[in-house]
């Protein structure tokens, strides 16, 4: 018999900041965990802006239509801010020059699922954008980071520049939307259970001791 799994779907754009925040509370809670099964997470693909343009918009275009203005926008950000200095992440937003469309970077981190490094590959993506301002919609710069995140540069610029795994990514995003996902992140606990929003460890630890404690009762025939 297969050794059961505690699954987790994390449901995210590499462009929400809170993202990157609910990965570092998730990341702290599965240190605590100490669950009698192995903990699979995945991460699919949520766009916030699915009709950007593919080349991006101007940050400050971006903000006004989407905030009024970058000023109207600075709360929020500061909020943002505040909470990603609490989990050691230092948010640069003065750098992003670029709001990108984000669905090359799906598709990436969908191959990087595949080679076992799916993981690295959204850390490195986050990265490159929050915290160094990087435009994360272009080829190039994406080539780049999943280089640093432990994937061959050439087969990622040979990948992006075809159009395998699109078919896979959007039908992976329909998935969420069936779920009624309109917001991120989103994380899908075992298909049964979910948060939403950045949780912090505390909420996380609890989901999983629930299905935890009902994986170990079917075990035992209970």
């Amino acid at each position: 018999m297969k050794a059961q799994v505690l699954t987790i779907d994390v449901y995210s754009d590499v462009i929400c900041p809170w993202c990157y925040v609910g990965k570092r509370r998730l990341e702290r809670a599965l240190k605590q965990w100490n669950g009698s099964v192995p903990v699979k997470i995945s991460w699919r693909p949520f766009q916030l802006n699915p009709t950007m343009p593919q080349q991006g918009m101007d940050r400050r275009q971006y903000l006004e239509a989407k905030f009024g203005g970058p000023e109207a926008a600075q709360s929020i950000y500061d909020q943002v801010a505040a909470a990603g200095a609490a989990e050691r992440i230092p948010f640069a937003f003065d750098r992003i020059a670029r709001t990108p469309n984000t669905f090359a970077a799906h598709r990436l981190i969908w191959l990087a699922g595949h080679q076992g490094k799916q993981d690295e590959m959204v850390e490195m993506l986050f990265r490159r954008y929050f915290v160094e301002g990087g435009e994360i919609g272009n080829v190039g710069t994406l080539s780049h980071a999943a280089a640093d995140a432990g994937l061959d540069r050439a087969t990622v610029e040979t990948f992006l520049n075809s159009d395998k795994g699109v078919e896979s990514v959007k039908a992976e995003e329909a998935a969420g939307h069936r779920l009624g996902i309109r917001g991120v992140p989103y994380f899908v606990i075992n298909g049964t259970s979910a948060l939403s929003g950045a949780q912090l460890p505390e909420q996380f630890l609890a989901a999983f001791r629930q299905i935890d404690t009902g994986l170990t009762m079917g075990r035992a025939g209970v």
